[in-house]
């Protein structure tokens, strides 16, 4: 008779075969159980084991050999040059961070720690921008835009940027879609038109160009300037050519508020006729005259699944969400990129203009002002310009009473003497429908945030929380405190339910042949620490972290190690040789 774990992980093996096969890859092995050495590498013994299935946890040692598990099972009378004491705590997959931003922050400093010390083993990139394909114009554009983290550009193409962090020595696995926003810069510019035919042929070649170096898929970023420009059509194109390779496409919808529901309706539209998968990042109704359509978007999705189609998404447990300025902004003043938008807000008549639309909300524009509520719902969290950082962890009101400019004004000027969007953080969510989100057994979690240390360069600017406490908030807040989620269904949801969707090999579950990326938490102490007026405080309650089966937070403290490695997509042209080898 099949134990729960056994029919839990049968289950996972066969979505896991059931992704890979829209692209015509081939599932991971389906993992057997192997008459186990006398020695091993590690032992994990006494833990609770959820294997990401979803099952219920069940008491078993896992061994691992190299970087592979190598046996789960009542494992008393083998040994290890390491052996890892888990009784009474969880062990797990490593989770899946969806939607990462920790690019440059791993450059600086490869530990992770932010992530890490909550369990994320590996980091995924891309949303709209992604750190290649870069032309040398983008490259000195990018060299100019650095802040307080600055480093020389040793990379082209996205496979060499991610390859890049794995020889620089990084603590997570890393992967990455290709970014629309970097194609269409790339290739048209910052111009608000469609793309020619040959312009489309140029971008479609560099998104097969993404797959077979191992991109995910296509990401977009809708509601900024210039993805915006792009048409439904432009979309379909650039996924039907990662669907050749087995992509997906994962989008920051063109509206999270007012035109939600017509956004999703695009979203789907592009899956369907590019037939590829698709999923929404950060998933949310944004603004309070918004919060009732997150239930007939939720119709939507599930419509369209039930109509044959892979529609998935991402979120963070927050009810505040964090972007630049840009958001506060009609995107005709942005046109052309950061230095004309700037130039455009000298102007006095432009000046009014974009006043009144902040001001008076219309069919055609709503400020990301408007839906956090006024001023006083933005949260002033990051700037380039160190002159204004004395304006950090104060309200967009309290600097408008302070400057004696009315607050559109204010976010202007802020604007131009940053040099940047300027970091803000808007509340604009309702917890109650966080709740209802949460429960979706489609929706896996992303942090849309960095992966920072609370030290050095990272004090210099503020943050969000949830770059230091998205995914033990999970357990913690949602799991133990809320009910919402069992455990097994949130470790589902951070680690098989995302490796599925991105279609990556071999990781997501423990199970032998599965890479050893593992977990290992209490669920009686998790908690995350950060708050919107001290974000700069790691998680705590997760005990133990291994990464391609080396050690990497030992008792709660990291270990120096960085066995990261790159995570790559089904279209990679190198899996023919990996398989050899």
């Amino acid at each position: 008779m099949m134990t729960g774990m056994a029919r839990g992980l049968a289950a996972a093996v066969m979505l896991f075969a059931a992704a890979c096969s829209d692209s015509g890859e081939k599932a991971p092995n389906t993992p057997a159980q192997t008459d186990a050495p006398a020695r091993y590498d590690v032992i994990i013994e006494g833990g609770t084991v959820y294997d990401g299935s979803g099952a219920p946890g069940e008491a078993a040692d896992i061994a691992i050999a190299g970087d592979r598990i190598a046996a789960i099972g009542d494992l008393d009378g083998a040994s290890a040059e390491t052996v890892i004491d888990a009784e009474g705590l969880a062990v797990a997959p490593g989770f899946v961070n969806m939607l990462s931003w920790a690019v440059d922050d791993l450059i600086e400093d490869g530990r992770s720690l932010g992530d890490i010390s909550q369990g994320v083993t590996l980091e995924v990139f891309g949303e709209g921008v992604s750190y290649g394909p870069w032309s040398e114009e983008m490259k000195a554009q990018a060299k100019k835009r650095q802040s307080d983290i600055k480093y020389d550009i040793e990379w082209t193409t996205l496979g060499e940027y991610l390859e890049y962090l794995e020889e620089r020595g990084v603590s997570p696995n890393v992967a990455s879609f290709v970014g629309a926003t970097t194609l269409r810069a790339s290739v048209i510019g910052y111009e608000n038109r469609e793309a020619s035919p040959e312009e489309l042929e140029e971008m479609q070649g560099m998104v097969r160009d993404a797959m077979r170096e191992g991109a995910l898929g296509v990401g977009s970023s809708l509601i900024y300037a210039p993805a915006n420009f792009a048409n439904t059509e432009e979309l379909i194109a650039l996924n039907k050519a990662a669907g050749e390779y087995g992509g997906m496409y994962i989008s920051h919808i063109r509206s999270e508020a007012q035109e939600l529901l017509e956004a999703i309706d695009e979203l789907i539209e592009i899956a369907e006729k590019a037939g590829v998968p698709a999923e929404i990042y950060h998933f949310k109704a944004s603004g309070q005259s918004n919060w009732d359509k997150l239930d007939k978007a939720i119709a939507k999705i599930e419509a369209a699944q039930d109509a044959g189609l892979k529609i998935t998404a991402d979120m963070y447990a927050y009810p505040a969400s964090s972007t630049g300025l840009d958001a506060a902004m009609p995107l005709w003043v942005q046109e052309g990129g950061y230095e004309k938008w700037a130039e455009r807000l000298k102007a006095p008549e432009v000046r009014k203009k974009v006043s009144e639309a902040i001001l008076n909300p219309s069919e055609d524009f709503v400020s990301g002002i408007a839906n956090a509520g006024g001023p006083e719902g933005v949260l002033l969290v990051g700037f380039r310009n160190p002159d204004l950082r004395k304006y950090i962890g104060k309200t967009l009101a309290e600097v408008s009473e302070e400057r004696g400019t009315p607050y559109p004004e204010t976010a202007m000027d802020l604007v131009i003497e940053d040099g940047s969007r300027v970091q803000v953080v808007y509340f604009s969510m309702s917890e109650d429908n966080i709740k209802k989100k949460i429960a979706l057994p489609w929706v896996s979690f992303g942090s849309d945030g960095g992966s920072m240390a609370p030290e050095g360069v990272f004090l210099e600017q503020s943050t969000h929380p949830r770059a230091y406490g998205n995914f033990a908030r999970v357990f913690a807040k949602y799991v133990r405190e809320e009910g919402v989620l069992t455990i097994e269904e949130a470790v589902r949801k951070l680690t098989s339910l995302p490796a599925g969707n991105l279609k990556i090999r071999d990781r997501g579950m423990l199970a032998p042949g599965y890479y050893a990326d593992v977990v290992i938490f209490d669920p009686e102490t998790i908690q995350d620490k950060a708050t919107f007026a001290d974000p700069h405080q790691l998680a705590v309650g997760v005990e133990d972290v291994l990464v391609n089966g080396v050690l990497t937070i030992e008792d709660g403290e990291h270990t120096g190690a960085t066995a990261g490695r790159v995570v790559r997509g089904p279209g990679w042209e190198g899996w023919s040789e990996a398989a050899d080898d």
